[in-house]
């Protein structure tokens, strides 16, 4: 499989014709692309700190997920470190409701409750 960024309109993973849709899907189920958003949706971090809090991600995967998520608009480097771009915000806000819902599942469904991220 071609480790290209995923583009509308190509074929992507799950889409011969690349939905749109489809491409933001295969771009979010990379290796650490949401954990990138998530970790950047309070504040700006260094490259080095957002290795940190990406717990046991390697330099070259986060390297290839920031490059990927800085031409899809998504993150920026404003010359102190990575943020969301407003296009990234806007995404991550559309992504919370997914933390509250996934945390009721995950009692619901395996009895389990996990450390939740204040809101």
């Amino acid at each position: 499989m071609s480790h290209s960024i995923p583009k509308p309109g190509a074929p992507v993973r799950g889409s011969k014709t690349g939905k749109p849709i489809m491409a933001l899907f295969d771009l979010l189920g990379r290796s650490w692309a949401l954990g990138v958003i998530w970790q950047l949706s309070e504040d700006g971090l260094t490259f080095r700190d957002l290795q940190k809090r990406c717990e046991g991600v390697s330099p070259t995967v986060l390297n290839k997920r920031l490059k990927e998520l800085r031409e899809c608009a998504l993150v920026d480097h404003d010359g102190t470190g990575y943020v969301l771009t407003a296009m990234g915000q806007e995404l991550f806000g559309l992504l919370q409701p997914f933390g509250r819902w996934s945390e009721n599942w995950s009692e619901t469904v395996f009895g389990s409750k996990t450390r939740r991220r204040p809101d």
